[in-house]
């Protein structure tokens, strides 16, 4: 066999199981919120700046528009945000959160100190954090300007 075709060689069978892992840990937080893991994520960004455009959403989250608009629609369903057209542009949607996901930020406030705890490792610390992001943030930017 070929070293590069062995599965302990591939990077993104690394990536892929610590995704898919680590999705896992955050399910019963968020479960005690109501909050799915991609609800969640809609959720930072518009924690970060309420009243965004669809398109926006999906940029940040590194997502196609076809791929948040149903979770968008679920969510407006469970009163979590809010979609109407843009002022400027009628074409534009505008999400904003409602009063009901404004509070889910209150309740989700020791979400990430639980997974940290939950993922700590001896090669995982407060120190070696930021290396790791700076990495990660490499790659994803290195495949999004790819364009695949």
């Amino acid at each position: 066999m070929r070293p590069a075709l062995r599965l302990d060689n591939q990077l993104c069978f690394r990536l892929y199981t610590a995704s898919r892992l680590i999705t896992q840990v955050y399910h019963p937080f968020l479960s005690d919120i109501g909050l799915t893991y991609p609800q969640y994520l809609v959720m930072m960004v518009l924690w970060e700046q309420d009243a965004q455009p669809v398109n926006d959403i999906a940029k940040r989250l590194y997502l196609e528009t076809n791929t948040v608009t149903p979770l968008l629609k679920r969510m407006e369903a469970e009163g979590y945000v809010k979609r109407s057209r843009g002022t400027a542009d009628g074409r534009q949607v505008i999400v904003s959160l409602t009063d009901k996901g404004r509070a889910q930020e209150q309740q989700a406030a020791s979400v990430p100190e639980c997974v940290g705890a939950a993922v700590a490792c001896d090669s995982l610390t407060p120190e070696t954090v930021p290396a790791l992001f700076a990495t990660l943030d490499d790659v994803i930017a290195t495949l999004a300007g790819s364009g695949r």
